[in-house]
């Protein structure tokens, strides 16, 4: 695979649109609550094989783990080799869908407006502007998804999931800001509290 289409996978799956919102969603295990809360220490899970070489390389591998590793450890949580024990282990998903977005405005704002005369434009005769304009806009949507596997059960007792509209372009710094954001609101009410 070339540098630059690991580069665009980089650039696809971590250049999340950096104005755009980042919604997220957070489900664990409620029985694993206790269990949860006791690990201290966690290591990786292999990247997926035969998976989309533009979402799965080296670069956007080493951004996500970049971006866990520094909240994880923040919390108290250390990284050990995947052959040390560890009380859970770490895994990512990407995606990348294609959306469409059609959008109709209301051009007097839902007010009433009268027929004959538009106080704006003039008579409506005359040129006057139309009620509604419909835009149609097509765009990325970029979903980041972290699992905590329990090591000693290999079950999973957390998923994490972020999802925006994906920039048309972004640089290495854009990329990596834009994931920390989103690893960060995953991860802040890590480990759960029980329900």
């Amino acid at each position: 695979m070339s540098f630059a289409s690991r580069l665009l996978g980089a650039s696809l799956v971590l250049g999340l649109a950096s104005c755009s919102t980042i919604q997220t969603r957070t489900n664990f295990d409620p029985s694993a609550v206790q269990r949860i809360d006791a690990f201290h220490t966690y290591a990786w899970l292999p990247m997926k094989d035969k998976t989309d070489p533009t979402l799965y390389n080296p670069i956007v591998q080493e951004r996500v783990h970049r971006s866990v590793d520094r909240e994880l450890q923040a919390r108290g949580f250390q990284r050990v080799a995947p052959d040390a024990s560890p009380d859970f282990k770490v895994g990512w998903h990407g995606a990348i869908e294609h959306k469409v977005a059609v959008d109709t405005i209301d051009n007097y704002y839902g007010y009433l407006w009268d027929p004959w005369f538009d106080p704006f434009f003039g008579p409506v005769a005359y040129g006057g502007a139309g009620g509604f304009d419909t835009q149609v806009r097509e765009y990325r949507e970029g979903t980041l998804i972290l699992d905590m596997v329990d090591a000693q059960s290999n079950k999973l007792v957390w998923r994490g999931t972020a999802e925006t509209e994906l920039a048309e372009r972004s640089d290495a710094a854009q990329s990596q800001k834009l994931i920390d954001r989103a690893v960060d609101k995953m991860l802040k009410d890590f480990p759960p509290e029980p329900k």
